[in-house]
């Protein structure tokens, strides 16, 4: 952070009544005459930059209240010599959900010519409620995606371009001072991508030929006002999109303006295959489609000896890029949510597919999920979130990926600004044992989650506040990698590997049936499940010859399927124990993925079972599902 960032700015949000789900805009003008000139931005919510009425650049990074982030934009070129008008649209989320947590509204900004601040935010910035904008629209996409929104371009006046009514002077709002400069690269955008159309009666179909991420855009024509209706979907149902999936509605509206419309969403995100408008009246139509969005990485130069397995690798890569934003989202077209243990996928995969292991960006997301800040100590469900819903074992795994960023990096400085929330979090398991065991939690905030598969998924197949083979697992895992991390860091242990020992000891009694030679996931003997013993496996809980044994269960397929994300523990379990089971997990990973290559997908799916999965939800775009791009390396088959 520059020191002297935004000494003279203020918060400021438009006068009136704040409602959830509401557009403010505000206006600024400056003069320039060739200087250097830099905008610093940060808000609550997102926004988008106009400069002379032409877009310039959009969206703000996830972020907290205490933790606050600024943009820092050159808009030098964008700028004409003379008077300059400078637009900002905000979006206020208003109610929190799972992937923002603003509580309030707000914008800030300073812009600076040849470093000397020429214009600041202050009650004296032009600002208003949007006119265009719908503001308190009620329409939400998904619980984790949040509000969509209606636009109505009959209600335009210019103001991107001239002075405009009903603005006045600002409110001066509460809020830190102490926020910092992005640390990642801003998003790209690639050429627009028009989607092919075919028409029904009063519906425009369009197909963009693969999964893309990006802003939704369109030039249309109508003769008359209307309110179109703009839906985007991953499949089709009965030749149109499913925009409507149980409580999500995947659209948004636009009320046309007779004549020319033309229109871009900078910041709802599509993630879709298909888009489709539906028109009261018949409209025409110049194109729909995408102006695509990416993360600027450099993907490593790869070949294989097998066709099949660059074809793989080319969609696992594809989904990697497309799961990434300002941070990593688990699901671009469903929730773009930051979770610790799809993230954790994310970078294994990342490590090497990409030139420099993409150090800066996973770095960046390790730091923001470490200025999560719950009560109870444990990670929330998602970053930056506001839901009061944590996964307790995701916080685990987040131990394990902090350990693996600085073996694969060499960067310790990460460990040594996480260490502290690291220890914070390994206090809760610790202090939550019984009979040297980890116990699962008890209140209704804990999901005691671990995969989708059978005995995994849900915190009501279990008693809370009991043992299971798979929560010790983790915790052993995850005290070795932070002992590792201690090591690396030159730091003092809070945890003696004696304490991983009697876990170990204690869960290897409890879990495992001699008689079988499997560990099971309570003290009851349900079905063996692949996780639980492949857990049991890495974390050493199973040792020598029983280890080996529950390994050539693991690789028979004799006992209950994990989900595609928890395959890499499966697969790394087995290697681990004898190598020669190289053509176990290739030709699991060959015939798990072809279900997805002959389906013409361009992406890898959340479930094996495609849309069908969560009744009818599944997602066909899920970085957690890359994880062949983590073996294909290791193994040795990249050329």
């Amino acid at each position: 952070m520059s020191e002297n960032a935004f000494l003279s700015s203020k918060w400021i949000w438009n006068g009136g009544e704040i409602c959830e789900n509401s557009y403010a805009e505000f206006c600024e003008k400056i003069n320039f005459n060739g200087e250097n000139t830099v905008l610093r931005i940060s808000v609550r919510g997102d926004y988008t930059l106009f400069i002379n009425g032409k877009f310039v650049e959009c969206n703000q990074y996830a972020d907290f209240e205490h933790f606050k982030i600024y943009d820092e934009i050159n808009i030098s070129e964008s700028l004409k010599a003379g008077e300059n008008r400078i637009c900002f649209l905000v979006w206020y989320f208003g109610k929190s959900g799972m992937r923002y947590n603003t509580p309030n509204p707000g914008l800030i900004y300073e812009i600076l010519q040849n470093g000397s601040v020429i214009a600041f935010s202050s009650e004296k910035t032009p600002s208003r409620k949007s006119r265009a904008y719908e503001n308190g629209f009620e329409r939400k996409i998904s619980n984790q995606l949040g509000y969509s929104f209606s636009y109505d371009a009959t209600l335009e006046d210019g103001w991107l371009t001239a002075d405009s009514e009903g603005f006045t002077e600002s409110t001066v709002l509460d809020g830190t001072k102490e926020i910092t400069a992005r640390k990642t690269e801003k998003l790209m955008y690639s050429a627009l991508v028009r989607g092919v159309m075919s028409e029904t009666e009063g519906s425009y179909l369009f197909d963009l030929g693969e999964e893309i991420v990006g802003l939704p855009t369109f030039r249309i024509r109508s003769d008359s006002e209307q309110t179109i209706n703009v839906a985007y979907g991953e499949i089709l149902a009965n030749g149109h999109v499913k925009r409507k999936i149980h409580n999500r509605d995947f659209s948004f509206d636009y009320k046309c303006k007779k004549g020319e419309n033309e229109f871009t969403s900078h910041m709802l995100r599509f993630a879709c295959r298909y888009i489709e408008v539906t028109s009261e009246a018949p409209i025409d139509i110049e194109y729909v489609g995408i102006i695509p969005q990416y993360y600027p990485v450099v993907a490593k130069k790869t070949g294989f000896q097998n066709p099949l397995d660059g074809k793989i690798y080319e969609i696992c890569l594809n989904t990697l890029r497309l799961s990434m934003m300002e941070h990593y989202v688990d699901c671009p077209w469903r929730e773009q949510c930051l979770y610790a243990f799809d993230a954790r996928n994310q970078m294994l995969s990342g490590y090497s597919a990409f030139v420099g292991g993409n150090r800066e960006y996973v770095r960046a997301n390790l730091q923001l999920i470490s200025k999560d800040n719950r009560a109870d100590k444990l990670l929330s469900i998602c970053f930056p979130s506001a839901e009061n819903l944590t996964i307790p074992s995701f916080s685990l795994y987040y131990i394990i990926a902090v350990n693996e960023y600085l073996v694969s990096t060499g960067d310790l400085s990460l460990g040594e600004e996480v260490i502290e929330k690291i220890e914070s979090i390994l206090s809760v398991f610790i202090g939550n044992m019984k009979d040297g065991l980890v116990l699962r939690m008890t209140d209704e905030c804990h999901w005691n989650f671990y995969d989708w598969s059978k005995y995994c998924s849900s915190s009501n197949d279990a008693p809370r506040g009991e043992a299971d083979a798979i929560i010790n697992s983790i915790a052993v895992m995850a005290l070795e990698a932070y002992l590792d991390i201690c090591r690396l860091i030159s730091r003092r242990s809070r945890y003696e590997k004696s304490l991983i020992d009697s876990i170990r000891k204690c869960a290897r009694e409890r879990f495992y049936n001699p008689e079988k030679g499997i560990f099971f996931m309570y003290d009851i003997n349900e079905d063996p499940t692949e996780l639980v013993n492949a857990l049991a496996v890495l974390s050493g809980v199973a040792e020598g010859e029983t280890a080996k044994g529950i390994c050539e269960k693991l690789a028979s397929g004799s006992l209950e399927s994990c989900s595609l994300s928890m395959k890499v523990f499966k697969y790394d379990a087995l290697l681990k124990i004898n190598p020669d089971y190289k053509d176990a997990v290739l030709d699991e990973i060959r015939k798990t993925y072809k279900i997805m290559l002959d389906a013409g997908s361009t992406t890898v799916w959340e479930e094996i079972s495609g849309p069908d999965a969560f009744d009818k939800a599944g997602s066909l775009c899920h970085g957690w599902s890359a994880v062949p791009i983590h073996f294909y390396h290791k193994l040795g088959l990249v050329r």
